[in-house]
C-alpha cells in the first residue's frame, strides 16, 4: 500500500510561470518559537519572508502552558541537564543533538529575557525554576504561571514585527515544496502557496526552512490547536526528505476528560508543585508504577493512566482523577488553567479533576543534522517539524520550546551561509500535470474524523501487530479514495497531509516490534537492541533505512549533510 502515497509529487496541477512570483532570501514556514527565532536570526543576512497557515500567534508555541528549561540555577549544569534527557530518551538520543541544546540552552533562554520575556520571579527579583517530569532538578521558566508560550510567542512576534528584513504572511498556507526536478537531489526553490486573499502564488528561495510544528489533528484526542495537521512532515516527505522515528508520539498525560467538551492540557507544573493522579476512590497509583510517582516520564504516566482506566472504568468516566486540593494558590499560579476550570464549574481546591492522556508532541519528523540540514539541498528544519536526534525515544518535558529556539538559530546561521553561495532567487519553470481521479469520491470531513478516530484506537498509547497492520491496510483504502482527488482548498490540503503523515507513523510502528519511550507495543513489550536505530522513511522506498544512533549523518537522496 505504500506506494498508494509515494505517486504524486505535488497536491495540485500548476504551472510556476503563470502565478504571482515572490523573492526572497530565507523562506520559513511556520511562525511559532522554531520560525520566528530562525527569521529573527536569518534577518541579519538578507531578506526573510515567514509564513503563518492562520493568524500571526496562533501556533502550538502560544498554546504551550509549560514551560521551557535550561541549566541556569546553581546546583544544575548542562550536562546534569543532558543525563536527563538521555535517560528519558530510551537508548535513541544522539549525543551530539543533546549537548547542542543543553549547552546552548542557558544562552539562548537568557536571551529570551533581554528581549522582554516576562518570566515569572521570586521573592529576590530573579527567574523562578519550577520542576516537570523527569527532572532531576529545577530547571523550568514559566510565565504567567501557565501562559510561558503565549508570551514567548508575543515577544518573539513583536521582535520580528521590528525588523525591516522580516515580512510576515498570514493566512498563507505552504501546499508544496518546489524542485526544479522530481529526481533524489534535487534543490528546493522554495514554495508554492496560497494565501487567503490572494490565491495562488509562487515564493522563491535561495533557503527554506521548515518549522511547521507537529502532527497532532492526526489523532481523535490531542492538544495541539486546530492547525497541527502534520502539513510540514507531509511537504517535506513530497519533497525527498527522510522522515525519522515517526512512531514516537508522545501523549500528555493529563488533559481535562469532560464527555462531549473540549479537550485542555492541565500542565505538567500542576503535578509538578504536587498534584496527586487517583482513582475516584482517591487512591494515588502513580507510587506503585515509579519512584519518581507522578513526575515520572510522560509515556509512563499515560500508559499507567490508561490501564488504570481499564482495570477499574473509574466510575465509567473514561478518566482518573486530578487531586489538587492540598495545593494552595491554585488560582495565582495556574490562572488559565483556573479560568477553564470555572467555565465547566470546577473547583481545584475541592473538586478533583476528571483527567486522560491527549496526542500533545510528534517526536520524529524531517531528519536533519546538527545545523537544520535536511539532506534535500536547500532545505532546512527546526522545531518540532523535525527530528535531530535531541529526543530520543521520547521527549523530556519543556525541552521542545528550548530546542525551537536553539535549532530556529542553528538553521537560521547554515541557511543563510549556505544560500549566500546560491545566485538570487529567480522564477523555474515547473510544471505540475495532475489528471482528474476516475475513482469514487469520499467526504473528506468523514475521512479526517475516520482516521483521526483510527489512529487513536489503533496507533495510540498501548499498540499491537495486528492492529498495526490493520491500519496500514486501513489507510490505504481511503488513500485510494483520497490522495489521487485534485482539491482547490486548504481544508481538503490538510486532510491528504494528514492521511500521509499518519501513514508514515503506523509504518513506522509496524515495523518497529519492541517497545521504547513513548512507543509501546503489547505484543513486543521489551526494548530489543536490533531496533536502537533510527528509522527514516522516505519518498519511493519500501523499507525504512536503519541509522544507528550517533552515528555521524551522511550525504544521500534525503539524508542530511554530516554535521
Amino acid at each position: 500500500m505504500s506506494e498508494l502515497f509515494d505517486e504524486r509529487r505535488y497536491l495540485i496541477p500548476f504551472r510556476s510561470t503563470l502565478l504571482p512570483q515572490i523573492f526572497t532570501d530565507t523562506l520559513v514556514v511556520g511562525a511559532g518559537i522554531a520560525g520566528l527565532t530562525c527569521a529573527i536570526e536569518a534577518a541579519k543576512g538578507g531578506d526573510v519572508i515567514v509564513l503563518a497557515k492562520g493568524e500571526l500567534g496562533e501556533s502550538a508555541t502560544a498554546w504551550a502552558q509549560g514551560g521551557v528549561a535550561a541549566a541556569l540555577e546553581s546546583g544544575d549544569s548542562p550536562a546534569l541537564h543532558a543525563d536527563d534527557t538521555t535517560a528519558v530518551g530510551a537508548g535513541l538520543c544522539d549525543a551530539g543533538a543533546v549537548h547542542a541544546v543543553t549547552s546552548e540552552g542557558p544562552e539562548a533562554v537568557r536571551w529570551l529575557f533581554e528581549i522582554g520575556m516576562n518570566v515569572d520571579r521570586g521573592s529576590d527579583g530573579s527567574p523562578s525554576a519550577g520542576r516537570e517530569g523527569g527532572h532531576s532538578v529545577s530547571r523550568i521558566y514559566h510565565a504567567g504561571g501557565d501562559a510561558t508560550g503565549a508570551e514567548i510567542q508575543r515577544v518573539l512576534l513583536g521582535r520580528a514585527r521590528a525588523m525591516g528584513a522580516v515580512r510576515l504572511f498570514d493566512g498563507c498556507f505552504a501546499l508544496d515544496l518546489i524542485t526544479a526536478s522530481d529526481e533524489p537531489g534535487a534543490r528546493v526553490l522554495g514554495a508554492i502557496t496560497y494565501h487567503t486573499r490572494y490565491g495562488l502564488q509562487m515564493i522563491w528561495a535561495r533557503s527554506t526552512v521548515l518549522a511547521s510544528g507537529g502532527t497532532g489533528g492526526v489523532y481523535r484526542e490531542t492538544t495541539n490547536p486546530p492547525s497541527a495537521t502534520a502539513d510540514g512532515v507531509a511537504l517535506a516527505y513530497r519533497a525527498g526528505a527522510g522522515i525519522a522515528d515517526a512512531a514516537f508520539v508522545q501523549f500528555h498525560p493529563t488533559v481535562l476528560y469532560l464527555p462531549g467538551a473540549s479537550r485542555a492540557l492541565i500542565s505538567e507544573a500542576v503535578r509538578g508543585e504536587g498534584a496527586h493522579l487517583t482513582d475516584r476512590a482517591g487512591r494515588r497509583f502513580m507510587t506503585d508504577v515509579h519512584e519518581m510517582g507522578e513526575l515520572a516520564p510522560r509515556d509512563i504516566v499515560s500508559r499507567a493512566i490508561v490501564r488504570e482506566i481499564a482495570k477499574s472504568g473509574a466510575g465509567g468516566s473514561g478518566a482518573v482523577y486530578l487531586d489538587c486540593r492540598h495545593i494552595g494558590g491554585f488560582a495565582s499560579r495556574f490562572p488559565s488553567i483556573a479560568a477553564t476550570l470555572e467555565r465547566f464549574g470546577i473547583d481545584p481546591s475541592a473538586d478533583l479533576i476528571p483527567v486522560h492522556p491527549a496526542a500533545h508532541y510528534m517526536v520524529g519528523g524531517v531528519r536533519t543534522d546538527l545545523d537544520g540540514r535536511t539532506g534535500v539541498p536547500g532545505l532546512y528544519a527546526a522545531g518540532e517539524v523535525s527530528c535531530s536526534g535531541l529526543h530520543g525515544a521520547n521527549r523530556l518535558a519543556s525541552n521542545s520550546l528550548l530546542e525551537g529556539l536553539v535549532f530556529g538559530r542553528r538553521a537560521a546561521t547554515a541557511a543563510v551561509e549556505e544560500g549566500a553561495s546560491q545566485p538570487p532567487a529567480t522564477p523555474a519553470k515547473v510544471v505540475s500535470d495532475l489528471v482528474t481521479s476516475e475513482h469514487a469520491s469520499l467526504d473528506l470531513d468523514d475521512v479526517r474524523s475516520s482516521v483521526r478516530s483510527a489512529m487513536w484506537r489503533n496507533v495510540g498509547i498501548e499498540r499491537e501487530g495486528p492492529k498495526l497492520a490493520e491500519m496500514c491496510e486501513m489507510l490505504g483504502f481511503w488513500a485510494r479514495y483520497t490522495l489521487d482527488k485534485i482539491l482547490d482548498e486548504p481544508e481538503g490540503w490538510e486532510v491528504q497531509n494528514t492521511l500521509l503523515a499518519a501513514h508514515l507513523i503506523a509504518r513506522s510502528a509496524s515495523w518497529r516490534s519492541e517497545s521504547r519511550g513513548a512507543h509501546w507495543r503489547s505484543d513486543a513489550p521489551e526494548a530489543s537492541d536490533e531496533y536502537l536505530v533510527h528509522d527514516v522513511l522516505r519518498r519511493g522506498s519500501a523499507e525504512p533505512e536503519c541509522v544507528p544512533v550517533d552515528q555521524p549523518v551522511t550525504s544521500g537522496p534525503g539524508a542530511p549533510a554530516s554535521a
